[in-house]
């Protein structure tokens, strides 16, 4: 177990870029983990991941106010941030990054990256300006930061498609990799976002990802999208999801809308249990 001492904590850019600089003087290659703390297992294999890619790790915690939505859930985002920097010392991180709100967006900031076509459709039809901001907060991230390497959780599927896309675009000299997602021993999704569940619901959860295996499922065995879907929809409603936002076959790499898994697909969905909101996807074969 690391020392939780020897975790270098940074809370402005000035610091970070030199501590960084030296390490890549010293031919050592830096991965990032970019969070928005509450850390559970599922980072801690990000962080897993990020210590066999590279010799330097460094994960930022930053909640990021400009992806959130008026009616989401920024104030109340569990945050437990001594808690997170136990867990990055224990798994050998090197430094965390932790900016205030007023240094990522000081006074006159006024600057916002917009990625057109991944952005339409699933996440982005039922929250405007959620990637917008996304992409923004990344791309300050990896310029702050410099690392040859940023991982990225595959469960929220799109975001890591569009941070590919903005990256390629705006050729930051930056590999992004996705990360298989991790799951309860009974398939949910690991989240922050789950300690919002009651236990009846946690016991309901579960059948979010079964119902996207099935449709999957369906899929390889040369089934088509549209009747897949539609009893999907019906077992998530019986299982007490509602609203159900969307359940959709889509490419794997241009989220484009799929009726038969002729080329790598996703069965992706956005569905309530009660107040909380939970996304998943299924890669089809």
């Amino acid at each position: 177990m690391s020392d939780p001492v020897s975790l270098l904590r940074f809370t402005s850019v000035a610091p970070l870029r030199t501590t960084v600089a030296a390490w890549r003087r010293a031919d050592e290659r830096v991965v990032l983990v970019p969070t928005m703390g509450a850390l559970h297992a599922g980072h801690l294999a990000l962080m897993a991941r990020a210590r066999s890619l590279g010799r330097r790790v460094v994960a930022s915690i930053f909640v990021n106010p400009t992806q959130f939505g008026p009616n989401e859930d920024f104030s109340r985002y569990p945050r437990d941030t001594e808690a997170d920097l136990a867990l990055l010392a224990e798994a050998g991180v090197d430094a965390a990054y932790l900016p205030e709100v007023s240094g990522m967006y000081p006074e006159h900031f006024s600057t916002r990256i917009e990625v057109g076509g991944l952005t339409e459709g699933l996440c982005g039809a039922y929250r405007p300006g959620h990637f917008s901001g996304v992409a923004t907060v990344v791309t300050k991230l990896l310029n702050q930061v410099q690392p040859d390497c940023a991982l990225f959780g595959e469960k929220d599927y799109q975001q890591l498609l569009v941070i590919r896309r903005a990256v390629c675009d705006l050729d930051l000299p930056v590999e992004i990799q996705g990360v298989p997602t991790l799951r309860e021993a009974d398939g949910l999704a690991l989240s922050s976002r789950n300690r919002y569940l009651a236990p009846e619901e946690r016991a309901r959860a579960p059948r979010l990802h079964a119902v996207l295996s099935e449709i999957a499922a369906g899929l390889a065995a040369g089934g088509s999208a549209g009747p897949l879907v539609e009893g999907g929809r019906a077992a998530l409603a019986a299982a007490g999801f509602e609203p159900v936002q969307y359940l959709e076959v889509r490419d794997a790499e241009t989220l484009a809308p799929v009726e038969h898994a002729t080329r790598p697909a996703r069965v992706l969905a956005a569905a309530y249990l009660g107040r909380t909101r939970l996304i998943d996807n299924v890669a089809v074969g």
